[in-house]
């Protein structure tokens, strides 16, 4: 398993795919190998979910360096040390490593997985050095159209796709606009890519309800209970700024709060480990929504899932250019079993995924009149606990353990015999 995210890089969800996937595939007929990026490499570590790696996995941490951190003069850097991404050089001591694992544990499959490209351009290598089977995990789509914007790194990602559907004996994708596309481009593939979604992790939710409190903001009364402080609506993770754009949400805050419909004092954005600090505060401060917005540091996993359950609401962007993505964590979300206020492109995978849930407030992600009409009625529902809470068989569908079975039969197919 070739994955560059993998404990103990903090700040992505992309780390509990390759993990979980390693955690389960044992009982399911599988032992995994993983081969990943020393850590220095990585732009910030945390140790909380280092104790989670099975102690027998073997993991092998080949040399890399972050071209943009580690290898740049003065901020600059040459372009091709950073195509097809900035952990170039992981690649070549990925490989030599790769092959003594090959050569001594024998194994009978090789997995990796992008969003990191050089994940894949180590398979490659290692695929067409030992003759082994290759399958190829995508959790974003690669050249897609008019991504990336910069025509060399476009051109890269286009070079590396083609080498996996060159060599590669089967590819996976985690949403299904991304599995329709990839099947439209290479159609002479179709039948070896398949759907391989996201999930979450049963164990990680059991051990994070151990470290839940009572919310600070509710307290008993003779009529029950009442919200006696703003309701929390978190967003959970990174904000990109130009993809998750909160600004339309922004100015919906500002006009409502203008016409006297919300102030502070009844609701508060809170973003944890958003990683753009800085812009969100400069964006709610042109707005002049401040006192609405609370940005948070990053917390160790099981207590940011205790967060997600403790919360009001739950916040979830995705652009209308992400159509064919789903944040990973909207099956966090859907654990969490809190109701979810989600801003995005109805037509896209994002929306999809959450109305087969039963959560259909789903709003344009654009559209300030569209935030501005929908967040009160919204917000006057989980006052009196009648907004939408996620279907309980759509939870337990999305399980890191239903998606490892998903992908151990894949696995059993691609080395049975033919």
């Amino acid at each position: 398993m070739i994955a560059y995210h993998f404990p103990p890089l903090a700040g992505s969800s992309g780390i509990q795919r390759t993990l979980r996937f390693a955690q389960h595939l044992p009982a399911l007929g599988w032992q995994p190998l993983v081969l990943s990026a020393n850590p220095r490499a990585y732009p910030s570590t945390s140790a909380d979910l280092l104790s989670e790696i099975p102690p027998d996995l073997v993991v092998q941490r080949a040399f890399a360096l972050d071209t943009a951190r580690q290898l740049s003069i003065f901020g600059r850097y040459p372009g091709w040390m950073a195509r097809p991404d900035r952990w170039l050089s992981w690649r070549f001591d990925a490989v030599r490593q790769g092959l003594q694992m090959i050569k001594r544990y024998q194994p009978d499959l090789i997995w990796s997985t992008f969003p990191i490209a050089t994940a894949h351009l180590i398979a490659a290598d290692l695929q067409r050095k030992s003759g082994l089977p290759w399958v190829a995990d995508f959790r974003d789509p690669m050249a897609q159209d008019g991504y990336p914007t910069d025509p060399e790194a476009w051109a890269a990602y286009r070079r590396v796709e083609q080498t996996v559907f060159d060599q590669a004996r089967h590819c996976t994708f985690t949403t299904p606009g991304a599995l329709a596309y990839y099947r439209q481009r290479y159609p002479k593939r179709a039948d070896d890519i398949s759907l391989l979604e996201n999930g979450y992790d049963e164990a990680s939710f059991l051990a994070a309800e151990k470290k839940l409190v009572p919310a600070a903001h509710l307290v008993s009364t003779v009529g029950g209970v009442k919200p006696a402080a703003p309701l929390i609506l978190l967003h959970s993770g990174i904000v990109y700024p130009w993809e998750r754009d909160p600004r339309p949400l922004f100015a919906a805050l500002a006009y409502l709060a203008a016409s006297g419909q919300l102030n502070s004092t009844q609701l508060r954005l809170r973003f944890r480990g958003s990683a753009h600090e800085q812009e969100l505060m400069q964006m709610a401060t042109a707005a002049g929504v401040l006192d609405f917005v609370e940005l948070c540091p990053p917390l160790p996993y099981e207590e940011a899932l205790a967060e997600m359950m403790s919360v009001d609401g739950l916040l979830l962007m995705q652009a209308g250019n992400c159509n064919s993505q789903i944040p990973a964590k909207v099956y966090e979300y859907f654990r969490a079993g809190r109701p979810v206020f989600c801003l995005t492109d109805p037509s896209g995978d994002t929306a999809s995924v959450l109305r087969s849930a039963g959560l259909d407030e789903i709003v344009d992600l654009d559209s300030i009149d569209a935030i501005a009409t929908a967040l009160p009625r919204w917000l006057g529902q989980l006052h009196v606990g009648a907004a939408a809470l996620p279907d309980i068989n759509s939870v337990r569908a999305a399980s890191r353990h239903s998606r490892s079975q998903d992908l151990a039969k894949l696995l059993d197919h691609i080395c049975s015999p033919k």
